[in-house]
């Protein structure tokens, strides 16, 4: 039995920026690749259909309305609410991505939220 070796995200590029930034780390989550900034997840890069495909833009929905009001692109993740989310099939996605990515390198408080801890079996 042949195992298919893991898809490569085609998104990852757009995490270029953060990767000098010695407070980076790049997990898996889920069927994303997460951008974690000081111990806080700042985003989830996925290629493919949504709802999954795109950016989520992990923030608090208190912070919704502050975010979309600079980047309309962005509406509330059709599973995961609480995120925004940024399709990769709309028309702006690489240049609004970008501009998201810089905000969290600038540590932007609208952006990241602290994980959740994880549950012991």
């Amino acid at each position: 039995m042949k195992i298919k070796p893991p898809r490569r995200n085609a998104l990852l590029w757009l995490y270029e920026p953060l990767e000098d930034d010695p407070r980076f780390e790049r997990r898996k989550l889920f069927s994303t690749d997460a951008a974690y900034l000081d111990g806080k997840i700042y985003f989830a890069l996925r290629d493919g259909p949504e709802p999954w495909g795109g950016l989520l833009v992990c923030t608090s929905r208190d912070r919704h309305a502050a975010l979309t009001a600079d980047y309309p692109q962005l509406k509330p993740h059709a599973v995961l609410g609480k995120w925004l989310h940024l399709s990769p099939f709309h028309p702006e996605f690489e240049t609004v991505a970008q501009e998201l990515i810089a905000l969290g390198l600038a540590r932007d408080p609208r952006l990241g939220v602290l994980p959740q801890p994880r549950r012991r079996k």
